[in-house]
């Protein structure tokens, strides 16, 4: 089998897991084989506020649209960045609270409208047995998670894949000062970025497997996603910017966009492809609102918070085909949460496992490029 990777990156300072997928499928009355699954990529900076108990996260995780085979959600801000929470033991409290609000979110049966499916990528759909209604057992595990001062990242699985994902690790490379500080870089700061960009790619390096070479830098994986608040700016003045959002002319504001003019022709994210944006400026809004924060206008212009496509999610490499971009509403934060859709391609070769085999469960081995 082949030994390579999907890695999939969140940011803000910065963090990344990777994870690999064995897939099979082939039911015990019928068996289907699909080209690829679904795998969705949401990234959200809460600002740090702690979620409350009754928090919903259906509309993040778009369920109306579409429910994946693999859910992988980085958090940026999860704490406030101040002395205390930088520097000091990280809060798990707050990644166990999220996660838990994940868990149940993902584990309520809930009728979707289907609005995207794999057919629509040109795919083979998976199909799954129905859940009786005196079932209890999940749908989704979580396969992994990681904290990072205020970064957050989990990943979580249909409990039919959990089994046959590989070798998940992380590797944490920390920028701003100190590595651990971050980086709340000024609206023309975008040098600086890109410095951080470069950094993340070359210092990056998985854990050696012993057994299976395994790719260690990131661009030796065949497939990598990229997300997070990336703190990339639009390069016009305050009232300009402001005046285009109002008028939703997304396609003059990204004419200016730092990273879809800037920041991806130059060599440290040069190849990488995000889709096309058609929805608001995800960054900054008044806490609890709809409207965005006006800068006090005796600030200096570099120091105002215009309106920005901050939150993003790129990808490289191949196997991937993206098929949905949007954005959410939750008013948690001053930050709008992002969300993608990803078909991930596999290929066919293999025969039905025997039953009593105890890693088939009814499924038909697949190898893909991804292992």
């Amino acid at each position: 089998m082949s030994s390579k990777k999907i890695v999939v990156h969140s940011e803000n300072t910065t963090q990344h897991t990777q994870n690999t997928s064995q897939e099979s499928f082939g039911y015990k009355n019928y068996s289907i084989a699909r080209e690829a699954f679904t795998l969705f990529v949401g990234s959200w900076n809460v600002g740090g506020v702690t979620p409350p108990d009754d928090l919903e996260l259906e509309e993040l995780l778009d369920f109306q649209n579409c429910r994946a085979d693999i859910y992988v959600l980085g958090f940026q801000e999860i704490v406030p960045l101040k002395a205390g929470n930088v520097l000091g033991i990280d809060d798990t409290n707050t990644c166990s609270k999220w996660n838990a609000l994940i868990g149940v979110a993902l584990n309520t049966r809930r009728v979707t409208k289907g609005v995207i499916d794999a057919s629509e990528a040109g795919e083979i759909q998976r199909i799954y047995p129905m859940k009786t209604a005196n079932s209890t057992a999940p749908d989704f595990q979580c396969l992994i998670s990681k904290q990072m001062v205020g970064v957050f990242i989990t990943v979580w699985v249909r409990k039919e894949l959990h089994g046959y994902i590989r070798h998940p690790s992380f590797s944490c490379v920390g920028c701003g000062i100190f590595g651990y500080l971050g980086n709340k870089e000024e609206k023309g700061d975008e040098r600086q970025r890109n410095i951080d960009a470069a950094n993340i790619l070359s210092r990056t390096l998985f854990p050696a497997e012993s057994i299976q070479d395994l790719p260690r830098k990131i661009l030796d994986h065949e497939g990598v996603v990229w997300f997070g608040d990336l703190n990339y700016r639009i390069h016009l003045p305050d009232t300009t910017i402001r005046s285009l959002v109002a008028r939703k002319e997304w396609g003059t504001l990204l004419q200016n966009d730092q990273v879809a003019k800037y920041a991806c022709r130059r060599p440290c994210l040069g190849g990488w492809h995000e889709d096309e944006i058609e929805f608001a400026p995800t960054y900054k809004y008044n806490q609890n609102s709809d409207d965005y924060y006006v800068s006090d206008h005796r600030l200096k212009a570099k120091k105002r918070r215009a309106p920005a496509w901050c939150d993003r999610i790129i990808w490289f490499g191949k196997g991937l085909k993206q098929i949905w971009y949007a954005r959410g509403e939750s008013r948690l934060s001053d930050h709008r949460p992002i969300r993608a859709i990803f078909m991930v391609g596999n290929e066919f070769t293999g025969t039905k496992k025997e039953p009593g085999d105890p890693m088939s469960n009814g499924f038909v081995d697949i190898p893909n490029h991804f292992t």
